[in-house]
């Protein structure tokens, strides 16, 4: 038995083997009814790795040169997921050239030799649904130039999995999961002989699926923004098969595409990519956009609400991005980051203030670092973060929770001739300190500056006396209690400290020029840090601003600015190859 296969519960484990061999001794009609279209994009640079022989998946990097994927030992369940899912088709894909298609067919081919009669790990709701919409937007490509017999049993192979997921998309994991067996559904029934039949009823559970996991306000649970973008990716794709097949999106579908489509925008930088919080990343370059762009919603005034917890500030070149809302609970706690206040800041299309992002493309150490507060660009106590961390229990066992949150997180923007402000306070660090953490921004009008203040206090008798307790009897005598303001940099950025100025010149590759600031104190340092991100073999080395303060009496605050002192040169305008996000 496979390792994912034993994660799964024995009567799920045995209808699955039932239902794919009855699919797999099915007879069945292999042609495409239509010619699918490519509409599922991948990272070329992960294309790259995969052809060098290069397999990083779910956080393990294998090296394996001149080998086919179905020959490597997965270390874990999550890495053979990631093989049985087929992303890496999309990956091998964006490559573009014939070697990489031939090698997308014969690992394509392989896995129908292999895994076709409906045996091994891959016979589950999940990852069916999941490899089936890549095999079936490929499918152009792994058919073209192969002999009738090799075509049709690839066809065949496509019809008998959607047969499967047919009967097993409700074992499918809650959520996105669900929507993407249905979205694989509508695909077959749109683009395959045979199973037009289905397409009508598939539509309305899809249209029912989505009014049980779709808020009114468009936001998920897990307020990761790259999972919101792969749920409006699959909508997306689906309201447009089922169009070309002459059938209408039920309104619970239609009514969701509507309402995430403006809080996409709301959470995407000046640059196209989406803010990097709760496990997501910056998205692929061109993805969103995509997407938006299919929808057929057109944009909208953005107003001063909040969007799925986040707000956004946006002059000029610059926009912000802070999180200002409670840490996912429930099962998203399990993924949830300490991120509460932290801000990122884009300026045209670079990024200059990022969080350090997910480490799940790099293991264990690496994702649990990457959720603490000290990850994202925010204020900590020393060494603690504004939420703690737990193991799980029942389901969640295997699970680190994000736990004792915030309870109370207030946030107020106002946006007026001088430009946007924004005020937004939480109690995270009250239970264990007494102490409140509250940051001022104010973006100015042109996007050329930003005005910030980081004040952390004890703002009732009860706080206070909770501070007092933990510097024991002589209060005079015990060491200020430290804290500390961290700002990191991208990759990209190039930072120096500013001996003449007291503070921090940043550099972009665009040409532009910030300075950094602070006033109140505060101890600043540069030191380093990392960039967590996907499609690369290792985290990338950066640095950080540092700001370290000291709550005196019963309170501690530290100023700073972040003002441009050089434009883009106009001739560049940052349009170049490379702008904004790594290319791949």
């Amino acid at each position: 038995m496979s390792r994912s296969q034993a994660k799964l519960p024995i009567a799920t484990r045995v209808m699955n083997r039932a239902h794919a061999r009855w699919a797999t001794l099915a007879r069945v009609k292999a042609a495409f009814a239509a010619e699918p279209q490519p509409r599922t994009l991948g990272s070329a640079r992960a294309g790259r790795h995969l052809m060098a022989g290069q397999f990083q998946f779910a956080g393990h990097v294998i090296s394996a040169p001149g080998r086919s994927v179905w020959t490597i030992l997965p270390p874990d369940a999550g890495f053979e997921q990631a093989m049985q899912g087929f992303l890496w088709l999309d990956d091998l894909v964006a490559v573009g050239d014939e070697a990489a298609q031939g090698l997308a067919r014969a690992w394509t081919y392989d896995w129908v030799a292999r895994f076709g009669r409906g045996t091994g790990p891959g016979w589950t709701a999940d990852l069916t649904g999941r490899r089936l919409i890549r095999l079936i937007h490929h499918g152009a490509m792994l058919t073209d130039g192969q002999a009738p017999l090799v075509q049709q049993k690839l066809l065949a192979s496509l019809a008998r999995q959607a047969l499967f997921l047919r009967r097993r998309w409700q074992s499918a994991a809650p959520g996105i999961a669900r929507v993407e067996g249905l979205t694989a559904l509508v695909l077959a029934g749109a683009t395959l002989d045979g199973l037009a039949g289905t397409v009508t009823e598939t539509a309305h559970d899809l249209s029912a699926c989505c009014e049980r996991l779709i808020a009114a306000k468009g936001s998920l649970p897990s307020r990761n923004p790259e999972d919101l973008l792969d749920l409006f990716n699959l909508l997306v794709l689906a309201a447009q098969a089922l169009l070309e097949a002459g059938h209408m999106a039920g309104r619970g579908h239609l009514d969701a595409i509507a309402h995430i489509a403006p809080v996409l925008r709301s959470l995407r930088h000046a640059d196209g990519s989406l803010a990097r919080f709760h496990g997501g990343g910056r998205g692929i370059p061109g993805r969103l956009d995509q997407a938006l762009a299919a929808s057929g919603i057109r944009p909208r005034a953005a107003g001063s609400q909040l969007a799925m917890g986040y707000a956004r500030m946006s002059s000029g070149r610059t926009t912000i991005i802070v999180d200002a809302a409670s840490p996912p609970g429930g099962a998203a706690a399990a993924t949830a980051h300490a991120s509460t206040l932290a801000l990122e800041l884009t300026s045209g299309r670079r990024p200059l203030i990022v969080c350090c992002g997910s480490g799940l493309p790099f293991g264990g150490d690496w994702v649990k670092a990457g959720r603490a507060t000290a990850s994202h660009s925010t204020l900590a106590i020393d060494g603690l973060s504004s939420s703690r961390f737990k193991p799980g229990r029942g389901a969640l066992s295997a699970a680190l929770l994000l736990a004792d949150p915030p309870r109370t997180i207030n946030a107020q923007q106002v946006t007026g001739p001088s430009g946007t402000s924004l005020i937004v306070g939480h109690d995270g660090f009250v239970p264990s300190h007494g102490l409140t953490h509250v940051r001022r921004m104010n973006l100015s009008f042109d996007g050329r500056s930003l005005v910030g203040e980081d004040t952390l206090g004890a703002m009732n008798p009860a706080d206070r006396k909770l501070l007092d307790r933990l510097a024991g009897r002589n209060r005079a005598a015990a060491p200020p209690l430290r804290y500390v303001v961290r700002f990191h940099l991208h990759p990209d950025v190039e930072a120096d400290l500013d001996a003449k100025s007291g503070g921090v010149t940043l550099a972009l590759k665009s040409g532009e020029l910030w300075l950094f600031r602070q006033h109140g104190g505060a101890d600043l340092t540069l030191e380093p840090s990392v960039y967590l991100e996907k499609h690369r073999l290792k985290p990338r080395q950066c640095k950080q601003i540092i700001l370290t303060g000291r709550v005196i009496d019963y309170a501690g605050q530290v100023s700073w600015t972040l003002a441009k002192t050089k434009d883009t040169p106009q001739g560049i305008r940052d349009l170049e190859p490379g702008s904004g996000q790594d290319q791949d």
